[in-house]
């Protein structure tokens, strides 16, 4: 029997009160103990439902462990839990005269799009201005940071100094480019994630290897992103993040023209969204008819396409030529899974259906997704891939993914940013919101 949506809602409240550490909400119990960055954000959409107060007190407090240079960083470790590793001491961000001890990386900048559809969705216009109010320079200070540290050759696209950067940590498209790693100096370790979550469903020895190979090399740096920049032998242009940071730019700009007209970040923002659009193109593969990831160290492109190439609409990029490209592969997608949008191309013989972003499909990247192809006026994938997250929802509560092949439930349970797309994006009961297509 399928849950009545009333029961789902209230399953999705009850999953972030649970998750809720007093001001910031951890993703799941165990698996991932601290505040996540991205996962805040999408968190603070599903407060937005119920407890709007709650919900900007979730980026406020992500944003309270900003950077001097303005980087929000991917982990905030706002205690030290010995059951989740690797933790604040082997980042080695201590010494950095920073609010709190936190990660040395970022993760995709989906806040600004977050705090615009906040605003128009909020019941409280007023106190919801003065939040965003509040936020605007934060907001533009990291923005601004994506582009001078991860794009300092100003080719328009942005470099992924380490794959969790990305939020997509174990795509098939970091396996060549890991290669010029070297991970002869890491030593004995013992990993957390695999004592709460099946093997077959995590990261390899070998990545983890890389990962913690590329912590090390940014702690000898003290996290300075020019020498990372110049030095990291990982250093890969990102779909999902150069769409997702372009969407946001707009979604800045937007929102500074209306609260804070004539200040400088509205010019600031301009530059950075002609910059992004300019440079996208280089991110399409020709011979593939998509857009993929690209390794900068030696030009190579990615094996396959993956879910950020459908970010295209998301960002408003792209000819009609490639859009339709991109529809006919999503299309054919379509026809190989019974779940979309997987993370991975389902045709490739590196997609694997439960493994850790090689293959499964995640709801917060359907919601993107979704979004974008509905503005596009793509409006059957779009039913088609919300349709099918509310399936995936429904028959196998709020997990971390599922596979796209028969929706197996993996990763962590009772997941926070799937519960707050529920109640965000997908729930019959919610109002007709312009971001939910």
């Amino acid at each position: 029997m399928t849950p009545t949506v009333e029961r789902m809602d209230e399953q999705a409240r009850a999953i972030l009160r649970q998750n809720d550490r007093g001001g910031y909400t951890i993703p799941t119990a165990g698996l991932y103990p601290y505040q996540w960055n991205w996962d805040s954000v999408f968190v603070a959409l599903g407060f937005m439902e119920f407890d709007e107060p709650r919900a900007w007190a979730e980026l406020e407090t992500l944003f309270d462990a900003q950077w001097p240079n303005g980087m929000v960083p991917h982990i905030v470790f706002r205690h030290d839990d010995p059951d989740y590793f690797p933790g604040p001491s082997v980042w080695g961000t201590d010494g950095l005269d920073l609010p709190m001890p936190t990660s040395g990386i970022s993760q995709p900048p989906v806040a600004a799009t977050a705090i615009h559809w906040m605003v128009d969705a909020a019941r409280d216009k007023q106190a919801a201005l003065s939040k965003a109010r509040a936020l605007l320079p934060k907001l533009n200070a990291w923005h601004q940071w994506w582009v001078d540290a991860r794009d300092p050759d100003g080719l328009g696209v942005v470099a992924m100094s380490h794959p969790w950067e990305s939020g997509r940590d174990n795509l098939p498209d970091w396996d060549a480019p890991g290669d010029a790693i070297d991970v002869r100096a890491i030593g004995d370790y013992t990993r957390r994630d695999t004592s709460h979550i099946d093997t077959a469903m995590r990261p390899k020895k070998k990545d983890y290897d890389r990962y913690l190979a590329l912590v090390q090399f940014g702690k000898s740096k003290n996290w300075d992103p020019a020498a990372i920049a110049a030095d990291s032998p990982f250093w890969v242009a990102d779909v999902g993040v150069s769409a997702i940071l372009l969407r946001a730019d707009r979604d800045l700009l937007a929102l500074a023209e209306r609260l804070i007209p004539g200040d400088t970040m509205i010019s600031q923002a301009r530059a950075r969204i002609a910059r992004l659009e300019a440079g996208f193109d280089r991110l399409w593969d020709s011979r593939q008819g998509a857009f993929c990831n690209k390794d900068l160290r030696t030009g190579a492109f990615a094996p396959a396409a993956t879910a950020a190439t459908l970010l295209c609409f998301y960002a408003g990029v792209g000819t009609p030529v490639q859009r339709t490209r991109v529809i006919e592969m999503a299309t054919g997608w379509a026809e190989k899974v019974r779940y979309m949008c997987p993370s991975f191309d389902p045709t490739s013989g590196l997609f694997d259906p439960l493994r850790y972003w090689r293959g499964p499909t995640w709801a917060i990247f359907n919601f993107m997704i979704g979004v974008g192809l509905w503005e596009a006026g793509e409006t059957g994938l779009a039913d088609r891939v919300k349709r099918d997250t509310k399936a995936l929802m429904e028959a196998n509560g709020f997990a971390e993914y599922y596979s796209a092949v028969d929706g197996t439930s993996a990763g962590g349970d009772a997941f926070s940013w799937t519960a707050a797309v529920w109640l965000s994006w997908i729930s019959p009961s919610l109002k007709e919101h312009k971001k939910t297509g």
